[in-house]
Order: structure tokens, then C-alpha cells, then sequence
């Protein structure tokens, strides 16, 4: 689970993390992050990339009914 606050109000993003060892995805996200280049590749086993698989993000607050959204 992952949660957040702000304003008065949280998030909460629970679900299954799965690994995912394409190395198209490690190159993408090096690609956005250039600055990481110069210390990493995506050969090198030195990163892990994941995702949600089955989630939900639950946003609530004290003054408004909570609303989930499931991805």
C-alpha cells in the first residue's frame, strides 16, 4: 500500500506489485530520467521496475464520502 496526504484529504493505492523485467521499460524509464544514464543501464540488474497489477486508488477526507477507483 501507498498512501499520501495533502490538504486534508489522503490517498491510499493498494494492490499486487509485479515485476517486470522488459528491458524495453527500463530503457523507457531511463529515457525520462536522463541524468540516471550515466550510472545505470538496462543490463546491468542494478534496477527493478513494478506495477499495480489489481488496485485501487481510495481517495478520502473527513468531510466527503470516500471514492475508489479500481485499475
Amino acid at each position: 500500500e501507498i498512501c499520501a496526504f495533502k490538504d486534508g484529504k489522503w490517498l491510499r493505492i493498494a494492490g499486487e506489485l509485479v515485476n517486470d523485467d522488459d528491458k524495453a521499460v527500463k530503457e523507457a524509464m531511463l529515457e525520462k530520467m536522463p541524468s540516471l544514464k550515466a550510472m545505470y543501464s538496462a543490463d546491468d540488474g542494478n534496477m527493478q521496475m513494478l506495477y499495480f497489477k489489481n488496485a485501487a486508488a481510495t481517495f478520502s477526507s473527513f468531510t466527503e464520502a470516500p471514492e475508489t477507483i479500481s485499475f
